[in-house]
């Protein structure tokens, strides 16, 4: 298959759990762009906190906060904020069970409640993660993402209660909270029609439980080696460990270094 496109997961794909992008990542990357590949990452990042390893990379295109925002070579090209409405009754709804939402906007991010215990078991340790308290950040700004801090035995209520949204957990206090229809995949959808590349010329690699969608509609879709036991079963194809040269074997695998 003549593959055009290859799109990255950032968070145990290109980046491992030191937050680092090993070197043989870096230099099959740069090979593919200098075989006139496309490459961009698919992430549930923001634009901003995914800045630094798009940079890093060099790499001007991306679909952030899970497909509902995506810039191409620097442009944003399509956005969909979630209902301030919705937003409204979700965070009434955490506040009365004692929990806390994580705003994330076009450009700058707010929590409800930094004091949250289950803020703080996210967050609380992280010393980078500056963040600003306003419960009400969703009125004056346009929200992309929230993450939801809440135990997952709440899973399942809140899916039922809330069905302008959908809800991805990522982390034991820790769900991203996204527009209805929304993914990685969605993104990409949006992508071939721009770029007229099917999907089945396309590549992404992964590891989390939000590529799922996008693993399944790319014509290659490529697990990490260290990814979750559910994704793998998705993937046409599971490489070795991020921090085992992941990325440089799967290319290898597939003819495209």
């Amino acid at each position: 298959m003549d593959y055009k496109l290859v799109f990255f997961d950032i968070d145990g794909t290109l980046v491992n759990d030191q937050k680092e992008i090993p070197v043989s990542t870096k230099k099959a990357v740069q090979t593919l762009k200098e075989k006139g590949i496309n490459v961009m990452i698919a992430t549930g990042r923001s634009p901003y906190h995914a800045k630094i390893v798009a940079d890093e990379l060099g790499i001007d295109s991306m679909i952030n906060f899970n497909g509902s925002y995506i810039t191409y070579k620097g442009d944003v090209i399509y956005k969909q904020a979630l209902l301030k409405k919705e937003i409204k009754k979700l965070y009434q709804f955490v506040s009365q069970h004692k929990l806390c939402l994580t705003y994330l906007g076009e450009k700058d991010y707010a929590t409800s409640d930094k004091e949250n215990p289950y803020y703080i078991q996210m967050f609380g340790n992280r010393t980078h993660w500056e963040v600003t308290m306003d419960p009400f950040f969703f009125e004056k700004n346009d929200v992309f993402q929230i993450f939801l801090h809440s135990p997952k035995e709440m899973d399942e209520l809140f899916k039922q209660m809330f069905p302008h949204f959908d809800f991805i957990r990522w982390a034991e206090f820790g769900m991203d909270v996204i527009p209805k229809h929304h993914s990685k995949a969605s993104g990409i959808q949006t992508l071939t029609k721009l770029l007229s590349i099917s999907s089945e010329q396309m590549v992404a690699f992964g590891d989390g439980e939000n590529d799922k969608e996008m693993i399944e509609y790319v014509g290659m879709g490529i697990a990490m080696g260290n990814a979750h036991e559910e994704l793998k079963p998705l993937a046409n194809l599971v490489t070795s460990h991020v921090d085992e040269d992941g990325i440089l074997n799967g290319l290898k695998k597939i003819n495209l270094l």
